[in-house]
């Protein structure tokens, strides 16, 4: 059977076919189907601290609520911005673009991905401050099973994450217009984000209100 080279290097012998053979002493599900496949006598059956990442939209492959029903260790993100970790690509695509645009890349390099991951992710575990706290509406943030992600309202993303892909396109030599000074680069942006934010925060406050 032809499969795809990045997914055969994952694959394992085995006789299991169906999901609940295969995931019994699993440490991660990756859902990206359909709302409901994953059962709550599957979760019970995975590893200690399971990470599960039910990605499908509305409805995912099982909620969060009914998997910490079924064991407190559970670790979950899902799609949803009504519930905690939301995994959605608005946490990036602007971004990137911007730093891609910034410095005229001539495309978006796997490195430049990458250096979107690890902002994204840095950024998760840095201390809040009076800016998130204000954007998320409180001060008890930390980095945690319950906040493993930034929110999609965090103002820090452009700022952290235009500039390590703009430097990224720029040391894969795919930039353009290179800059001269990233340090100016994220002043610059640091400025767009505090100008906006005065015309942004009502629009963000009526996001907030209806979901």
């Amino acid at each position: 059977v032809l499969m795809d080279p990045d997914k055969a290097r994952f694959t394992q012998k085995t006789d299991a076919r169906k999901l609940a053979e295969v995931i019994e002493g699993a440490d991660v599900f990756l859902g990206l189907s359909a709302g409901g496949v994953l059962k709550p006598e599957m979760v019970a059956k995975m590893g200690p601290r399971p990470l599960i990442l039910a990605l499908a939209n509305p409805t995912p492959e099982i909620l969060p609520e009914v998997a910490h029903g079924v064991r407190d260790d559970v670790v979950m993100a899902t799609g949803r911005s009504d519930y905690p970790n939301q995994v959605n690509n608005v946490l990036c695509f602007p971004y990137i673009f911007r730093g891609a645009l910034d410095v005229g890349a001539t495309t978006i390099t796997r490195e430049m991905e990458k250096a979107a991951v690890y902002a994204i992710a840095e950024l998760a575990e840095e201390e809040q401050n009076e800016v998130v706290a204000a954007a998320y509406g409180t001060y008890d943030i930390s980095f945690g099973p319950e906040y493993l992600i930034p929110k999609p309202f965090d103002p820090r993303l452009i700022v952290r994450i235009a500039p390590a892909v703009a430097k990224a396109a720029m040391e894969g030599g795919v930039a353009t217009r290179p800059l001269a000074d990233l340090e100016a680069y994220e002043e610059q942006l640091q400025q767009f984000v505090y100008h906006s934010g005065a015309f942004m925060k009502p629009l963000f406050s009526a996001a907030k209100r209806i979901v």
